[in-house]
């Protein structure tokens, strides 16, 4: 299944992409579950992000590989792919793109994701829906909002 997901944004978008750090993905992070990074090590390819999903006493391991990273004139972006990921997930593949627009830029998260199961799929569907659409604010706060003329 894919999900995506655009929030428009004032700062350049090479800018946005270098601001893809540690900070970022630690505001981003979803109210629940609460996750405790264990390993950040960037997003350049090779480069590993480790966390621990907290439900209550319930602990889960995600463990994601960044496998691409690339700039041209209108966009640049970078992808992690899961490698070790809590179930009911089987398959994470999440490309953090960021477009060039005129006078702003476009953060996309384009998230494609397979449980094993479609009607899996399309249960989890909208909980990544909704975890994902929580950081449009958080995009805006960082990066600026777009005015309208």
């Amino acid at each position: 299944m894919i999900l995506h997901l655009k929030t428009a944004v004032a700062q350049n978008y090479i800018a946005i992409l270098e601001g893809f750090d540690r900070d970022l993905f630690k505001a981003l992070s979803p109210l629940f579950p609460r996750l405790k990074i264990i390993r950040f090590d960037g997003s350049m390819p090779g480069d590993r992000v480790e966390i621990e999903l907290q439900a209550g006493p319930l602990r889960q391991r995600w463990t994601s590989l960044i496998t691409e990273r690339q700039v041209t004139d209108q966009a640049a972006w970078f992808t992690d792919q899961g490698q070790e990921l809590p179930p009911p997930l089987r398959f994470w593949r999440h490309q953090h793109l960021v477009t060039k627009e005129q006078g702003h830029s476009c953060i996309h998260d384009i998230i494609e994701f397979k449980t094993g199961a479609r009607l899996l799929d399309l249960l989890v569907y909208p909980v990544l829906y909704f975890q994902f659409k929580q950081r449009a604010p958080i995009y805006r706060r960082v990066f600026g909002h777009v005015v309208k003329s």
